[in-house]
């Protein structure tokens, strides 16, 4: 029992962070209509960024704070040097480029920092574990979650109750009435990109603390895709979700899996439940119903 509430507890924890990249996915899906494939090279550079930040020894709260801001700025420049043009565009080209971006960004990062696995130095967090009862929680982990959540809370207020979150659902659900209201379609895009940017850098940054950084937090900002598409792919609470849904999938099937099929279990579980799921739920839990009749 105290091994099964373990990885409840730590599965909730990591799905926090994964629900932080998956809000990325959403922003950009929501707004678009385009499966953003660069995300997992979005969520390493942000990584490789916070690292690089505090390696010069910056405390590693306003290292995150920094890399949201640079994550503003690559967000804007991504949009305007590759997408912009697109506008109007069909999707599949769109998506298309994105493919591309993620080869160029993974490029950057190699010619950057060499790929080289890193490590926050000193470490961010205490390597004493946290006693809740029984329960004995890593403070990476317990502080990751609480990190994840406040900007979760942070980025939903924005959709909420901005006016520039406002715009950006509005053109989300109706593109052509929301120009006709004098809604700028370049800065919800650029808006978008720049979200997608800083939620994919801090949950980089939380990743990194928990595994190193290297090319593995790109792939993890990948395992994400499950989430999202469980949750819905244009809903931010299926995102919230589908992201802790994966995180316990993975952390259960990594703890009681993992013995009798080794060699990475865990991260074929969640790929092959979301294939299972859309049999029986196409459009994920919340996402738009859109029959096409003909």
């Amino acid at each position: 029992m105290e091994l099964f509430l373990m990885t409840l507890t730590t599965g909730v924890m990591v799905g926090g962070i994964y629900a932080l990249v998956a809000l990325g996915w959403v922003l950009i899906y929501k707004c678009s209509g385009v499966l953003n494939l660069a995300m997992g090279e979005l969520t390493i550079i942000g990584a490789y960024v916070s690292y690089t930040f505090h390696s010069v020894g910056i405390p590693f709260v306003p290292a995150v704070l920094l890399t949201l801001m640079v994550g503003i700025v690559l967000g804007i420049l991504t949009e305007r040097i590759f997408l912009d043009k697109l506008i109007g565009e069909p999707i599949l080209a769109v998506i298309m480029v994105t493919v591309g971006l993620s080869f160029f960004l993974k490029g950057l990062v190699g010619y950057i920092w060499q790929n080289d696995t890193r490590v926050f130095t000193p470490p961010v967090f205490s390597i004493k574990p946290i006693s809740v009862g029984f329960l004995q929680i890593s403070p990476v982990y317990l502080w990751s979650f609480i990190l994840s959540i406040v900007l979760l809370i942070i980025f939903v207020c924005f959709f909420k109750y901005t006016r520039w979150g406002l715009s950006m659902q509005a053109t989300a659900d109706d593109e052509t009435a929301a120009l006709s209201l004098g809604v700028s379609a370049r800065f919800v895009y650029a808006a978008a990109w720049a979200i997608a940017f800083m939620s994919a850098g801090v949950g980089g940054a939380l990743l990194g603390n928990i595994n190193g950084i290297n090319v593995s937090v790109g792939y993890l900002g990948l395992l994400v895709l499950p989430a999202v598409v469980l949750g819905g792919l244009n809903s931010v609470p299926g995102a919230i979700v589908g992201g802790i849904l994966i995180g316990l999938l993975q952390n259960f099937s990594g703890t009681y899996l993992d013995q009798y099929f080794p060699g990475g279990v865990k991260e074929i579980v969640p790929f092959a439940f979301m294939a299972v799921f859309l049999l029986f739920k196409p459009y994920g839990l919340w996402g738009w119903e859109r029959i096409e009749r003909v």
